[in-house]
């Protein structure tokens, strides 16, 4: 005999479906494309239930991207506590540049909500909340592995993580152009440049 669910449970089981289901709805048709019809369609629920979890795609969306943020800044305090100096900061950035590779449909998706959000300047206020302390986990992870190798940023960890996400991000646009030329041996050398002892 299968066991109910409590309400909670339930409630908990319903947003994980939905946030599923969101995914790959943005992933097929873009952030603009998507609609919370086709999300709730795709969950297997009415429209009513999908509101009764988010307040709407901007919050579905911001919910997936916080999901990733945390999920990536465990990767990346496991590295950090796994690699020293140089070749862990090497990792964490190879590590960071399989990710953008492996999801690259995502990577599109986030640039279209990106410039969406440049337009609502509470969503901005509320996407660039958590891109901030994204980037300040990096920074500590690259802090971290680097310290224990005796090394430091030549500018503060915090600068130093927003170069890195500003060359992964001008990356995804130049291939989506079809104008990339950097190779990942360009971004070790050009991080050597940006390490220095303690």
């Amino acid at each position: 005999m299968a066991t109910r669910l409590t309400r909670t449970e339930q409630v908990e089981r319903n947003r994980e479906l939905v946030l599923g289901a969101a995914r790959r709805i943005f992933l097929e048709r873009g952030y603009t494309g998507a609609t919370l019809e086709a999300i709730a369609e795709a969950a297997g629920f009415s429209k009513g239930v999908v509101y009764s979890q988010f307040g709407g795609k901007p919050d579905l969306f911001l919910a997936l991207l916080k999901r990733r943020s945390t999920e990536r800044a465990a990767e990346n305090a496991a590295i950090a506590a796994a690699h020293a100096g140089l070749e862990g900061l090497r990792e964490l950035l190879r590590t960071n540049l399989r990710r953008t590779e492996q999801g690259r449909d995502w990577a599109h998706v986030l640039m279209e909500f990106r410039v969406a959000a440049t337009r609502d300047p509470e969503l901005n206020r509320r996407y660039a909340e958590l891109h901030n302390h994204t980037m300040e986990r990096f920074a500590e992870a690259v802090q971290d592995v680097l310290a224990r190798g005796g090394l430091a940023t030549v500018h503060p960890p915090r600068l130093f993580a927003e170069l890195i996400f500003s060359l992964d991000a001008g990356h995804v646009l130049e291939q989506a152009a079809g104008t990339a030329q950097a190779a990942p041996a360009d971004l070790d050398l050009l991080v050597t440049r940006l390490v220095e002892p303690l």
